[in-house]
């Protein structure tokens, strides 16, 4: 009868999902929101009720490889090359004032050597500060997704700059690994990422004109477009994280991207979305949640896992804000972009994991590392919300008095 329980297991994160997604809509936060606390009430956190096995852990993974590629689908390629040069400079700074302000703040808590972080003191702060250069962009696509923003300016430079970012997160990580494993090679690193963009740029041209060919022949039966564009999706997923270590979702999202210059690319996210809805999405986000399990902590490292949450919070709204701003964003989209690239997610996780094995990370703080992840990823789609909202009712008011202020003089003087 055991192998039968992840059906109950589903059927609980679906239903959880939806009700504390409707619940959290009503309070005008993001349903994404509710479908984060679902895993963290059912998840070893609180309630114990959910663990993540192997069979959710896999079908989450999917679930966000899914997730991108129909950001990819939906993406306004015109508007995302508009933004090339802008999601550069805000993805720069979003990595360095975010590796500033963890090494800065690393350093006036981490002063004395731990028995279980081999590295030495500067390369343990140093590893913090990486830590905190991570975005979980699947988590900004959702929110953007269900408020209807995915394609406006600002939404097309946190996608960009998303992207970029995760490419530095990766060289970042390299350069601090090296020093801890000298089997890592920087330079051969790099290769493999300029060498993924290579091919993708080739296999999206190949592909484009096949699929091309097959979408002017068939025009009746549109199901195999779908099954050649997630062949494509999984093919394209496996290689990025396979052969050249970039991150399967970043493959995804470029699928996407190629597959949104045909002619059916409406077509097909409108499928990918209700898959999505029905059963990855909810997985996935329940997923995240269910990862976490919070650990004894004491004082002192409670007052650092605050000021940890707060500079992961700060410093990504500064350094892209300040990134988007010096693009000629305007105050509003510079916001926007900040708040958008907040949320750490699972990434963080994973980098945090890594930095554990090689002896980069104490014990200690893993926990602050858990807590910021927690925080980030839950007040970042709230943040992001609110920043898209139209300007206040006040700035309104002024601006429609001015009008009619400038109405009256002008009747006056025709008069």
């Amino acid at each position: 009868m055991d192998s039968f329980n992840f059906l109950i297991d589903l059927a609980l994160i679906l239903i959880s999902t939806k009700v504390l997604g409707l619940l959290t809509k009503r309070f005008q936060m993001p349903q994404v929101v509710g479908a984060l606390l679902a895993g963290l009430i059912f998840g070893p956190a609180l309630l114990n009720m959910i663990k993540e096995t192997d069979f959710i852990a896999k079908t989450s993974e999917i679930g966000v490889i899914v997730l991108m590629f129909t950001a990819g689908l939906e993406t306004d390629i015109k508007e995302l090359k508009k933004t090339g040069k802008a999601s550069f400079i805000i993805a720069t700074l979003g990595v360095l004032v975010p590796l500033a302000g963890g090494f800065g703040l690393a350093a006036l808590f981490n002063t004395t050597p731990s028995s279980d972080a081999s590295a030495s003191l500067f390369l343990q702060n140093i590893f913090i500060g990486v830590v905190l250069t991570a975005t979980s962009v699947s988590i900004t696509v959702e929110t953007l997704k269900e408020i209807g923003k995915l394609s406006t300016r600002a939404g097309n430079a946190i996608l960009g700059a998303a992207i970029i970012d995760d490419i530095l997160g990766i060289i970042a990580l390299t350069i601090i690994t090296s020093f801890a494993d000298k089997s890592v090679n920087v330079l051969f690193v790099l290769l493999k990422i300029v060498g993924f963009f290579a091919f993708s740029g080739v296999i999206g041209i190949a592909f484009n004109y096949i699929f091309g060919k097959i979408v002017n022949h068939y025009n009746k039966d549109m199901r195999r477009f779908i099954i050649i564009a997630f062949f494509f999706c999984l093919l394209l997923s496996y290689c990025a994280e396979q052969f050249f270590g970039v991150a399967d979702i970043t493959g995804a999202y470029i699928a996407g991207l190629i597959i949104s210059n045909s002619p059916k690319s409406n077509y097909i996210a409108s499928r990918f979305d209700t898959l999505s809805y029905m059963f990855l999405s909810p997985i996935f986000f329940a997923s995240i949640g269910l990862k976490v399990s919070l650990p004894h902590m004491t004082v002192a490292i409670v007052i650092f896992s605050v000021l940890l949450v707060l500079v992961a919070t700060i410093t990504k709204i500064i350094g892209c804000g300040l990134g988007a701003k010096l693009c000629r964003f305007t105050n509003h989209e510079a916001i926007q972009v900040g708040c958008g690239m907040i949320s750490r997610g699972e990434v963080a996780l994973i980098v945090a994991d890594k930095g554990a094995a090689l002896g980069l990370m104490s014990a200690t703080f893993f926990g602050p590392v858990i807590l910021t992840v927690i925080i980030t990823t839950i007040v970042a789609p709230i943040l992001l919300k609110l920043a898209f909202r139209p300007k206040g009712n006040i700035e309104d008011k002024l601006e429609t008095n001015s009008l009619v202020e400038d109405y009256v003089k002008m009747d006056e003087f025709n008069q």
